[in-house]
C-alpha cells in the first residue's frame, strides 16, 4: 500500500503543533490540515467517492488547496488540478477528458471568480456529478480524533492526472502515480540541506507540477512552514520573505527578474536575511539574472529540469556545488538521461540531441491515449522534445525545442490550441501561431493571420476575442494580417520562418 497522502499524515503524527501554512494571518498547524483534509475526504464519500475515481480541483494557492489535493487522495480518488485562469469552455474539455465524477471549487475573488467559471465550465460537462464550493463543506473533524482510515491504494495506482500538451496541441492528461509523486518529492527532499526552521515560499501555482512537487510535497514531507502567496506580485514576495523569515525560494526565471527588479521599491531595500536557498525551472534562467540574483542576494540559483510528465524533476544542478550557468545540471537519484536521434538511437559525445528519460519519475501514460503514450514511451525512455547538449561531466544544457512550443512566464503555450480557436472566428481564414521573444516573459505569443474574404478585423478587435475565449497566458498579443502563409511542398506552415520573421531566429522544423 502506497498514498501520497501518507507526506501530510506522517509529519501530522510527527509535528502536529508545528506551523504548516500560512497565509495573511491566518496559520493552520499540521494537526489542522490533516484535519481539513479528512473533512473534505468524507464529504466526498458522503457523495460515493471512492478509488480511482477522477475529482478536479480549481483553487489558487491558499490553504483550501492542500487541504482538498490530500483529502481527494485520502479517500483514494485521483487529483486533477486545473489551472484556475481556464475559461469555462477549457474547464469543462479538462472535466470531459479526465471523466472526473466531482469538481471541488475555491470560491475565488472579484478578479478571479473561481466559483462562477468552475460551475459554468461543470454546467458545459454533462457527465460531471458533483460540483463543491470547498468553503461549503462542513468541518466537523476534530484534531483530536482518531483520523477517518485512508483509502488503501497501490503504488502504481494514479494519483494525480496533470494536463500536458504534445504535437497535437489539445491538453493531455498525464497519468502519475503515487509511487511517481512520492518518489519525486523524496528526490527533491535530498537535494538540499534543511533545518528544522524551514520557511518556503510557495508563490509558484499548486496546481503546476513544478510547485506541486518541489514546494507543497517536499514542504510537507519534511515538515517545512509554507508561506502561501495565491498569485506572485514580486514587491509583497519581498515583504513575505522578511516578514516571515522564508528560508526557501522556488520559481521560474521571470520571478528572478522580477525580484531584482523590485528590490529598490520596498523600504526596506536590503535583501531577506534568511534566505538560504533558491531554485529555478519552467524555462531557461538567463545567464545575467543567475549572476545578477547571486550578486544582490548572496544566494546562488540552483537550477534544473522536469516536464508534467517526469513528475517534473529529472535533472537538476548538485548541491554544494557551484552552479553551471546555462545548465541544468545532472539527473537526480534513481533516474538516467540520455541524447537521442529521431529514430531513438543514443546519441554519443555531446550531442547535440533529443533528451530521453527513463525512471521512477516517468508517467504511467496519457489518460486513455495509448497511441500518444506510444508515440514518447518506449522501453522505459520518455522522449522529452527538448534538445540539448552534455558536458564531459554529465551536465545537460538545454539547445532548444523540437516542437513549437511556447513558454511564457513558465507556462506552457500550445500553438496550434490557439489556432483551432482562431479560425472559428467568421473573419478568419487561416492562421499560424509561434513564439516571439520578449524581455520579460522570456517569450510572447504571437499569430499570423489569413483574413477571410472580403471580412474587416483590427488587431485589437481579435485579441480582445481571443482573450474572451482563452486563459490569460495563452491569448495572443500581437497579430499580424497577412494574404498567405509560406508552405511546404506537402502544403505544411513553414512556422520557422514565421519564427525568424518575428525576430525570433530559426527554430526548428
Amino acid at each position: 500500500m502506497l498514498n501520497l497522502s501518507s507526506l501530510l499524515e506522517h509529519s501530522a503524527q510527527e509535528y502536529p503543533e508545528r506551523t504548516a501554512l500560512v497565509l495573511g494571518d491566518t496559520r493552520l498547524t499540521y494537526a489542522e490540515l490533516l484535519s481539513r483534509s479528512q473533512d473534505i475526504a468524507d464529504a466526498l464519500r458522503g457523495l460515493g467517492v471512492g478509488k480511482g475515481d477522477k475529482v478536479a480541483l480549481s483553487c489558487p494557492n491558499v490553504p483550501d488547496f492542500p487541504a482538498a489535493y490530500f483529502g481527494i487522495l485520502r479517500a483514494g480518488a485521483v487529483v486533477v488540478p486545473l489551472n484556475v485562469l481556464l475559461r469555462p469552455q477549457e474547464v469543462a474539455y479538462h472535466l470531459t477528458d479526465s471523466r472526473a465524477k466531482a469538481l471541488l471549487c475555491f470560491e475565488g475573488t472579484p478578479q478571479l471568480p473561481l466559483a462562477e467559471t468552475g460551475k459554468a465550465g461543470f454546467d458545459q460537462a454533462p457527465d460531471c456529478e458533483h460540483f463543491l464550493l470547498l468553503h461549503r463543506i462542513e468541518h466537523t473533524s476534530s484534531g483530536s480524533a482518531e483520523p477517518a482510515e485512508t483509502v488503501a491504494t497501490e503504488a502504481e495506482d494514479t494519483a494525480v492526472i496533470l494536463y500536458t500538451s504534445g504535437t497535437t496541441g489539445r491538453p493531455k492528461g498525464a497519468e502519475l502515480t503515487h509511487r511517481n509523486m512520492a518518489m519525486n518529492a523524496m528526490v527533491a527532499d535530498r537535494l538540499f540541506t534543511a533545518g528544522q526552521d524551514e520557511v518556503m515560499l510557495a508563490s509558484l501555482p499548486l496546481f503546476h507540477a513544478f510547485g506541486q512537487s518541489a514546494v507543497m510535497n517536499m514542504g510537507l514531507l519534511r515538515g517545512a512552514t509554507l508561506v502561501l502567496q495565491p498569485r506572485f506580485d514580486a514587491e509583497e514576495a519581498l515583504r513575505l520573505m522578511h516578514r516571515e523569515g522564508v528560508t526557501f525560494f522556488a520559481g521560474v526565471p521571470t520571478m528572478y527578474w522580477a525580484l531584482l527588479g523590485a528590490l529598490g521599491a520596498l523600504d526596506e531595500q536590503a535583501p531577506p536575511a534568511h534566505l538560504r536557498t533558491a531554485v529555478s525551472g519552467g524555462a531557461a534562467l538567463p545567464v545575467e539574472v543567475l549572476r545578477q540574483f547571486g550578486k544582490v542576494f548572496g544566494v546562488g540559483v540552483q537550477e534544473g529540469y522536469g516536464l508534467s510528465e517526469t513528475s517534473p524533476v529529472a535533472c537538476f544542478n548538485p548541491p554544494g556545488l557551484p552552479p553551471r550557468p546555462g545548465s541544468i545540471g545532472r539527473p537526480v537519484w534513481g533516474v538516467q538521461m540520455k541524447l537521442i536521434d529521431d529514430s531513438w538511437q543514443a546519441v554519443p559525445g555531446e550531442g547535440p540531441g533529443e533528451i530521453a528519460i527513463r525512471g521512477h519519475n516517468i508517467m504511467k501514460g496519457y489518460y486513455r491515449r495509448p497511441e500518444d503514450t506510444a508515440t514518447v514511451v518506449r522501453d522505459g525512455w520518455f522522449r522529452t522534445g527538448d534538445i540539448a547538449r552534455r558536458d564531459a561531466d554529465g551536465y545537460y544544457y538545454i539547445v532548444d525545442r523540437v516542437k513549437d512550443l511556447i513558454i511564457r512566464g513558465g507556462f506552457n503555450v500550445y500553438p496550434r490550441e490557439i489556432e483551432e480557436v482562431l479560425i472559428t472566428h467568421p473573419a478568419v481564414s487561416m492562421a499560424a501561431v509561434v513564439g516571439v521573444p520578449h524581455a520579460t516573459h522570456g517569450e510572447d505569443v504571437k499569430a499570423f493571420v489569413i483574413p477571410a474574404p472580403g471580412a474587416q478585423l483590427s488587431e485589437e478587435e481579435l485579441i480582445a476575442w481571443c482573450r474572451e475565449r482563452m486563459a490569460a497566458y495563452k491569448y495572443p498579443r500581437s497579430v499580424e494580417f497577412r494574404d498567405s502563409l509560406p508552405l511546404t511542398s506537402t502544403g505544411k506552415i513553414l512556422k520557422r520562418e514565421l519564427t525568424a520573421e518575428a525576430g525570433g531566429g530559426a527554430g526548428p522544423a
